[in-house]
């Protein structure tokens, strides 16, 4: 179904363009176990949000039958669409990019936070996240766990990528594009590593490094064993998949 298979492990720390060892991004061709993909840069140790953004449309113009697993949410609960009137996804996408604006080279998370204020409890949760064993809302900000700040950095990234027909074309954003992905495709889905991270020894990576080594494990593991489809139906209602062609839903929860 895919050819390769890429874990990015993300980061709201700091601005885009900082660099920070918590970013990782690890690859696998499907032949062989996942390796740490470098900063495109020469010679910089870690990679930034901009250059992460920049290497995933680089990939999604240029390759067919990619799948790449991010660590963040890619959406908000249902509450946050009716407290601001959104219809979809993308609308969703735009209206809090430009909003936020978290994409701009030295803007931060809590710079935007203290402009904006908050979009949100830290008890509400998507559906997912109801049905994931240690996953917290999208905006419980400041605890240990948390994925609200790479959420909010992360977010507007993926606005711009929607919002490129090259990219687009190509590329399914699992599950907004709906539940079928078609044969030849990229795609882009929400990941939870901690759903997978005791199955693969750790081999003196950092937890960042681990963290993304096992999502291009699993993603690899999972699709030559035939059984990654199955992860792409995962057993809801029809009003479930309604809410969560909004929501999003972490690719691996059943």
């Amino acid at each position: 179904m895919f050819k390769n298979f890429i874990g990015i492990d993300y980061s709201g720390a700091k601005n885009p363009i900082s660099r920070l060892a918590q970013l990782q991004v690890y690859l696998s061709d499907g032949r062989d176990p996942p390796r740490k993909v470098e900063p495109l840069q020469k010679g910089k140790k870690n990679w930034c949000r901009q250059e992460v953004a920049s290497y995933i449309r680089q990939i999604l113009i240029s390759q067919n039958e990619t799948i790449i697993g991010i660590d963040h949410g890619l959406s908000f609960p249902y509450a946050y669409f009716v407290r601001n009137n959104l219809k979809n996804w993308h609308q969703m996408l735009r209206s809090f990019s430009e909003k936020w604006m978290t994409n701009a080279e030295y803007s931060t998370v809590d710079e935007a936070r203290a402009r904006v204020g908050s979009p949100g409890g830290s008890t509400e949760y998507r559906l997912t996240e109801k049905w994931t064993s240690g996953a917290k809302s999208v905006f419980h900000f400041d605890v240990q766990g948390s994925v609200a700040k790479s959420t909010h950095a992360g977010l507007p990234w993926i606005n711009e990528m929607y919002g490129n027909k090259e990219i687009t074309e190509r590329t399914h954003f699992w599950p907004f594009d709906g539940f079928d992905v078609k044969p030849g495709k990229n795609v882009v889905a929400e990941i939870f590593p901690s759903s997978f991270r005791r199955r693969y020894e750790k081999k003196g990576r950092s937890s960042d490094e681990h963290d993304a080594f096992v999502v291009s494990a699993w993603l690899r593991d999972t699709c030559l064993s035939g059984n990654l489809k199955t992860y792409f139906k995962p057993l809801l209602s029809e009003s479930e998949k309604r809410k969560v062609l909004l929501e999003g839903w972490i690719l691996g929860v059943l």
